[in-house]
């Protein structure tokens, strides 16, 4: 059975849904699901006492999302000591295996001609990707120590239906207006479904090989934020008109609109080598892009 933390959220919901035996840590009782376990909330004292009964796999949605709400010491209590007591507690009760979803944030923000892979110097470039390195640092000791296996997974953006951050507000934009700047943009940035995340951690929970590795997880395919922005689109049933701005224009107007972070995650470069997942798995992603996107339109009627 598995034990599965952040049920409720975003990519938890996904997970939730294939055929897996599956008990629920949540933090408050959702009569929705039927088997559940209840904290109070992730942190270094969370009572755990109960949780593992049955347990074979952990895989740990749960953590503070990147947001400028919370500070450093949030980042730490949640995201480091609550992942960390999680394990060790799950190493004592004889619980095999820890699937830890990270962020390809760890890895940095950097647009360079190189993609990152799984030996790429991390370089995480903000408080909240920080937080998940040194979950990622500690949960490799503690696998030394007590023989838990770790399987670390580190997500490119995620998007789906109902995505929070930049992936909603950019579905909600293309929904409502027809036109997009995106014209003359021919970045490569990953991107991986919702679908093909969760696939992707029930095969970490399952697979004999999976134990000690890193994965960086994407559709396999690079395209572009016009690529993208027109997928979403096509998904949604709208018709979508890209604007020819020049991609200076857009990085200068960031710049005095004090969004340069935000435009950069939007015309930048972000590739990754998701390859040994493929090479270490077997696993290729089950679904197209085009497949994923279709979704969306389901969950906006």
């Amino acid at each position: 059975m598995i034990l599965l933390t952040g049920a409720t959220g975003f990519i938890g919901h996904y997970v939730s849904q294939k055929k897996l035996q599956i008990k629920y840590a949540v933090r408050d009782n959702d009569a929705s699901l039927t088997n559940s376990f209840v904290i109070k909330a992730l942190d270094s004292k969370t009572n755990w006492q109960g949780a593992f009964n049955q347990i074979d796999s952990i895989i740990h949605l749960a953590g503070l999302a990147h947001s400028h709400r919370f500070t450093c010491d949030d980042y730490q209590s949640v995201n480091v000591d609550g992942t960390l007591h999680l394990a060790r507690e799950a190493a004592i009760a004889g619980v095999k295996r820890f699937v830890f979803v990270s962020s390809i944030g760890v890895n940095g923000t950097a647009t360079q001609q190189v993609p990152f892979s799984v030996d790429s110097e991390p370089a995480p470039h903000n408080a909240y990707a920080q937080s998940k390195y040194d979950a990622e640092i500690g949960l490799k000791k503690i696998a030394d120590e007590t023989g838990l296996e770790i399987v670390i997974v580190r997500p490119t953006l995620v998007y789906g239906p109902a995505a929070p951050g930049n992936f909603g507000a950019l579905t909600r934009l293309v929904n409502k207006v027809p036109v997009l700047p995106f014209g003359l943009v021919s970045n490569k940035r990953d991107f991986i479904s919702v679908q093909n995340l969760a696939d992707l951690l029930v095969t970490c929970v399952n697979h004999p090989n999976a134990a000690g590795h890193t994965f960086l997880a994407s559709d396999g395919k690079a395209v572009s934020i016009k690529d993208f922005s027109n997928a979403i689109a096509k998904g949604l049933n709208k018709q979508l008109i890209q604007l020819p701005v020049p991609v200076w224009c857009m990085r200068l107007a960031g710049k005095l609109l004090g969004k340069s972070i935000m435009v950069e995650q939007l015309v930048g470069d972000l590739e990754v080598d998701s390859s040994n997942a493929q090479e270490v798995l077997g696993w290729l992603p089950p679904y197209t892009m085009q497949e994923s996107m279709h979704s969306l339109l389901e969950n906006n009627q």
